[in-house]
């Protein structure tokens, strides 16, 4: 099964550079004016969309950023790689948004990229709370 992630985003471009930053890939075959297609893995992508272009699938209002309709957690191969992900957010325009959080199994952190959009990158003991 695959997962594809909708997102408004009012500069493509400040977009594409935020997530490159980050390390993230991007499929220019799904790409173009109104849309960026970014690689999260093999099974999830992320469509950063054109506001006006979002709209056009929703007749509900946009989010404007003030108010949290997503939490979109990526899980990370360390806690190393946790937190160099929020450094790098955070040195390219992202903002942070709470503190890490250490629950012996499990640790994570977020930020907001530049449309408001929560990040949630974490790690996760591969033997689960049973063993953490």
């Amino acid at each position: 099964m695959n997962v594809f992630i909708n997102l408004p985003v009012a500069d493509l471009d400040r977009t594409r550079q935020f997530f490159a930053g980050l390390g993230f890939g991007f499929d220019d075959t799904f790409s173009d004016d109104k849309a960026v297609a970014m690689k999260l893995s093999d099974a999830a992508s992320v469509m950063l969309l054109r506001r006006e272009f979002f709209q056009t699938f929703t007749p509900r209002p946009l989010n404007d950023g003030s108010t949290t309709e997503v939490l979109v957690a990526v899980q990370c191969e360390s806690r190393a790689a946790v937190d160099a992900m929020v450094a790098r957010a955070l040195a390219t325009g992202g903002a942070a948004v709470r503190p890490p959080e250490d629950h012996g199994f499990m640790y994570g952190h977020a930020f907001a990229d530049p449309d408001g959009h929560i990040w949630e990158p974490f790690w996760m003991n591969p033997g689960g709370a049973a063993n953490g």
